[in-house]
């Protein structure tokens, strides 16, 4: 028998304990899926919400600790993010609303973060997402709340201020720019995105001596759709934009930060229960005297609560008077954190717990 013969003798023994083992995971993934059905029966009795931030932490933890490789934990946590949005279809269809249209980076994220088989709700603004979860047309939604480079988003922060929904996760995704065209390099005249984005490409652009017309657009994704139709002109967008309206990937990962990262929050109506690993989400006015904000801010240090962000954003309703946002770990159902709510509302005009979540260690 030849080398060539031994080794697809080798080959056939392999491929059929691979088959052996799909029949396995079709199985065990479909009983899986009988437990699924059974679940959301019981959350529809007790309308229970069907998305819970903590059990889906649970679940990804637990995978994390079982698994002993070869798999990467992203591969692993990819599969059952995939498999848990099937089981969403199962319970009950949960509709996703994100900042669109389809292709931005807000609906990639929204994908990764809960797979294709639950519906998405591409919307105009960051205000149309609160307005939609809100009015409970959507079950979720999810927002950009902090970049990597270019700080807070204030447009998130605002809508805090007029809506009553609340954060119920957090999610942690790489953002990756890439210079998108259906014509070559030098035939290039105007490039169009989002002004942050290009405030996160600067360097890059500088580097390379573009010195075309920047064109300034409500969303990465709109930027797409009209460089593949609009001769002359190229985007800055994600990769799912460009497959989405047929545009090439002229350069890939234009970012000024290799490490660019973007935090969403997921929002939604019903609370998320502790998870063990959490952060809190608040935002309050101090009274208007001197140290208000000082005293108030020395009540979490007193009752061990390390703030992890503080920004701060005109009322809109008052001149001169200010919303202070802050996010501190733990949940606000820990005794430390109940007390130091409670201590604080002394020193405060108004002060609103915006929601208690599981904090994100990895990236989608």
């Amino acid at each position: 028998m030849t080398d060539s013969q031994n080794n697809n003798c080798d080959l056939s023994a392999f491929r059929r304990r691979i088959d052996e083992l799909d029949s396995q995971i079709v199985r065990l993934l479909n009983e899986r899926a009988r437990v699924v059905v059974d679940i959301g029966r019981t959350k529809r009795n007790a309308n229970a919400p069907i998305y819970d931030s903590d059990r889906e932490q649970d679940v990804l933890s637990r995978i994390a600790e079982l698994n002993e490789g070869p798999l990467p934990q992203k591969t692993l946590q990819a599969i059952y993010r995939e498999m848990m949005s099937g089981s969403f279809a199962l319970e009950k269809s949960l509709r996703v609303g994100f900042l669109g249209p389809y292709g931005s980076f807000s609906h990639q994220t929204a994908m990764r973060k809960f797979g294709a088989s639950v519906e998405y709700e591409p919307l105009a603004d960051i205000h149309a997402v609160f307005e939609e979860v809100e009015r409970k047309h959507c079950d979720l939604g999810i927002v950009p709340v902090e970049n990597t480079t270019g700080g807070d988003v204030v447009d998130t922060l605002d809508c805090f201020i007029d809506s009553h929904v609340i954060v119920v996760a957090e999610v942690l995704a790489e953002v990756h720019h890439n210079l998108l065209a259906n014509c070559p390099l030098d035939e290039i005249t105007a490039i169009a995105s989002k002004p942050e984005i290009f405030a996160q490409c600067r360097q890059w652009l500088s580097s390379q001596g573009r010195r075309e017309n920047f064109i300034n657009v409500a969303s990465s994704a709109k930027a797409a759709e009209m460089a593949a139709s609009e001769k002359g002109l190229a985007a800055i967008g994600s990769v799912l934009a460009a497959e989405l309206y047929g545009v090439k990937v002229v350069f890939a990962n234009i970012e000024d930060n290799p490490n660019n990262r973007t935090r969403f929050f997921v929002i939604g109506t019903t609370p998320a229960r502790s998870s063990g690993a959490d952060r809190t989400a608040m935002m309050f006015t101090t009274r208007h005297e001197a140290g208000a904000l000082a005293d108030a801010l020395a009540v979490f240090s007193k009752y061990g609560m390390n703030l992890t962000n503080i920004a701060s954003r005109p009322s809109r309703r008052r001149q001169w008077e200010y919303y202070f946002f802050v996010e501190a770990e733990g949940h606000c159902q820990d005794e430390n954190v109940a007390k130091a709510l409670e201590a604080v509302k002394g020193h405060c005009g108004e002060l609103h717990v915006l929601g208690s979540f599981p904090r994100a260690t990895d990236t989608v």
